[in-house]
C-alpha cells in the first residue's frame, strides 16, 4: 500500500501572524555598511532570551561567519544607545556588547532555532528585507530619473524655483508664539 504524503504547506502565520515590515523595519540599523539586525530585537521576536539565541548561536558558531554575524564595538553600542535609548551599563543595561546579525545571519538563525515560531517570524523578516530591497532600487531608479531632468531641463527649473521664492517670501521668524490680546 502506497503512503500518501500532505504536501500541504503548515499554515505558520495563522499561529504566529506575519509580522509588518514597518515593526521590522524599526528593527533594522545600519553598521559597517550593512543592514544588521541586533540580537536583542532577534530574541524578542523569536520569544527567547537574547542570552539563549546568543548560546545556540555560539553552539554553532560554524554556521556564522563575520558576514552572517559581528559584534559591536564600544563606540557602535554607544551610538545605538544615543539612537534608541537603552540604558547604560551598571543600569539594567546589558553587560556585553550586542550582537549583530546581517540578512544571512537572519536566514541562518531559523536552522539554529529550529522552532515553529522562528521559522514564521523569519519568513517575516526576508520578506521585510527584499521590500526594503525593492524599495532601495526604485529609489535609486527615480534618482537617476530627476537627476536626468535636471540635466536636461535645470535651468528652466531654476527660474520656477527662484519664481516660487518672490510669490512666498520666508515667513517672518521674529513672531511671538502664543495667544494674542
Amino acid at each position: 500500500m502506497e503512503k500518501t504524503h500532505n504536501l500541504a504547506p503548515l499554515n505558520e502565520e495563522k499561529k504566529y501572524p506575519a509580522l509588518s515590515v514597518q515593526e521590522i523595519r524599526s528593527k533594522i540599523f545600519h553598521f559597517r555598511n550593512t543592514q544588521v539586525m541586533l540580537d536583542s530585537d532577534l530574541a524578542g521576536l523569536y520569544g527567547v532570551e537574547t542570552k539563549l539565541l546568543n548560546r545556540a548561536v555560539k553552539r554553532n558558531i560554524e554556521r556564522f561567519p563575520e558576514d552572517f554575524m559581528f559584534q559591536l564595538t564600544e563606540s557602535e553600542a554607544e551610538t545605538l544607545r544615543c539612537q534608541i535609548g537603552t540604558s547604560k551599563e551598571g543600569r539594567g543595561g546589558r553587560r556585553y556588547l550586542p550582537y549583530a546579525f546581517t540578512e544571512e545571519g537572519v536566514a541562518m538563525l531559523s536552522s539554529v532555532l529550529r522552532s515553529e515560531r522562528a521559522v514564521a517570524v523569519n519568513i517575516s523578516i526576508m520578506r521585510a528585507f527584499v521590500q526594503i530591497r525593492r524599495w532601495a532600487f526604485s529609489y535609486e531608479d527615480l534618482s537617476k530619473r530627476i537627476d536626468a531632468l535636471e540635466k536636461k531641463f535645470g535651468e528652466n527649473f531654476a527660474i520656477v524655483f527662484k519664481a516660487l521664492k518672490t510669490m512666498h517670501p520666508k515667513p517672518n521668524s521674529n513672531r511671538k508664539i502664543g495667544f494674542r490680546k
